[in-house]
């Protein structure tokens, strides 16, 4: 079994670390199954929700969740292998999800997004946190702009928007057998996306890859989801904490 997709643990396993924190909180990956150019696999996303989800696993007592493996990445459909779901479809399971871990003593949920295209997420984090339950988006723009900042990543993440520089790096570092050569000539800059959600990614590339591959490394990754979990410590005191308060101390 791949424990870096699949959680390897055991219902004990997961009663014993409850045990030990004031409120359980799960972590949801949720990736998508869409092209990645010709060198980064379609699973990319998933790779790299699961990557970030088992960083935060191995420093905080969470539990850890097996992914989401398709999502919304319709604007990907010019591409063969690319497959998506309906934005109501990811709503519902990210709810349906969230209830049941309520209902088996886990109140806090974490969706940990690895797709740009599920903006649905947000919506799902939005309406749970104003019915009073406890549920947060990770990492946010913030978080990956610290990680750039750590991993010396020298693409922004406007630049950086597809299969790039990140990507590649998280992917060489976690998982090195699955890029394929030809990432290190595949840059692509496209920064004006504005017509993005009405055209499609190929109105914008044809290899399907925007970003700056070329630039990525192991050493990337690993400084990327080092940085990542770091971060994470604010969602967890937020989310574990009896009276939930905004950095600033405004209550949240």
């Amino acid at each position: 079994m791949d424990v870096s997709l699949v959680p390897a643990d055991t219902t004990e396993d997961v009663r014993g670390r409850g045990s030990g924190v004031p409120r359980q909180v799960a972590v949801l990956p949720v990736g998508s199954f869409e092209q990645h150019g010709p060198y980064l696999p379609l699973a990319t996303d998933t790779l790299v929700a699961c990557a970030v989800a088992r960083e935060i696993a191995d420093a905080y007592p969470v539990h850890l969740l097996p992914p989401v493996t398709i999502g919304c990445s319709h604007e990907h459909a010019d591409w063969p292998g690319t497959v998506s779901i309906s934005s109501v479809t990811l709503h519902a399971v990210i709810r349906d999800i969230a209830d049941s871990l309520r209902r088996s003593g886990v109140d806090a949920l974490v969706v940990v997004n690895g797709h740009g295209g599920n903006y649905v997420l947000g919506n799902v984090v939005q309406e749970s946190s104003a019915r009073g339950e406890r549920m947060a988006l990770f990492p946010a723009a913030e978080d990956w702009e610290a990680a750039l900042e750590r991993a010396g990543v020298a693409t922004s993440l406007l630049t950086d928007m597809h299969a790039g520089e990140i990507e590649t790096s998280i992917l060489l570092h976690t998982h090195p057998e699955y890029v394929r050569p030809g990432y290190e000539a595949a840059d692509f800059v496209a920064d004006d996306r504005r017509h993005l959600l009405s055209l499609g990614m190929s109105a914008y590339t044809d290899s399907g890859v925007i970003g700056r591959p070329s630039l990525g490394s192991a050493e990337k990754g690993k400084e990327l989801l080092a940085s990542l979990a770091v971060s994470f410590g604010a969602c967890f005191s937020l989310l574990t904490s009896e009276t939930p308060t905004a950095p600033g101390g405004e209550r949240g």
